[in-house]
């Protein structure tokens, strides 16, 4: 039932069997429905999500009141706001299912228990973290030096299938565009 995190843990660490089974005692399977939030702006966000299946997403609504989506979580993916995670402070994102989703919900309550019974967690989701901060940092990279068609062909050649996979409009969110600027460059008309 929880073999996606436990085989995305064994990439980075070795647990043994006893803290597998602390672990999986700890551990909930939920499912959350195509469009659901799991957080709104203003709560206060307690919970890191583990993706098994599905897809999730991490947005704002800027001044224009347009929906911009800042990061994907797709399958062997955590996504959470760690600001407000980890500060016990309001949000300032909304996340929500892009697809029906299943995910491992991890309680900050529980996960600091976990962390403290097995130390070596700490250093998987310190591996976690950093390579979803090197992931951030590429793409402000990608938004700074980048034009919007060498964005969407990069994140296309790239990411085939997650294109294929996402509506357009979030995907031209992400890329920082329209979507109607999406359609011509899908079709070839920039």
């Amino acid at each position: 039932m929880y073999k996606a995190l436990l085989d995305h843990i064994e990439k980075f660490i070795t647990l043994e069997p006893s803290e597998i089974d602390k672990l999986e005692s700890c551990l909930e399977l939920s499912t959350i429905k195509k469009k659901e939030h799991v957080l709104k702006e203003g709560q206060v966000c307690n919970i890191m999500y583990f993706v098994v299946k599905g897809c999730m997403r991490q947005y704002i609504i800027n001044h224009k009141g347009t929906e911009q989506t800042l990061q994907f979580g797709i399958e062997n993916w955590w996504i959470t706001d760690y600001l407000s995670y980890h500060n016990h402070i309001p949000s300032s994102f909304y996340l929500q299912a892009v697809e029906n989703s299943e995910v491992i919900a991890l309680d900050k309550t529980v996960l600091e228990s976990l962390l403290i019974e097995i130390p070596n967690l700490e250093r998987y989701f310190r591996i976690v973290t950093q390579k979803s901060f090197g992931a951030m940092q590429m793409r402000i990279k990608f938004l700074f030096t980048m034009s919007a068609e060498e964005r969407y062909h990069h994140f296309n050649d790239n990411f085939p299938e997650f294109v294929q996979r996402v509506p357009q409009y979030m995907l031209a969110s992400y890329l920082d565009f329209s979507a109607e600027f999406m359609s011509k460059i899908r079709a070839g008309k920039v």
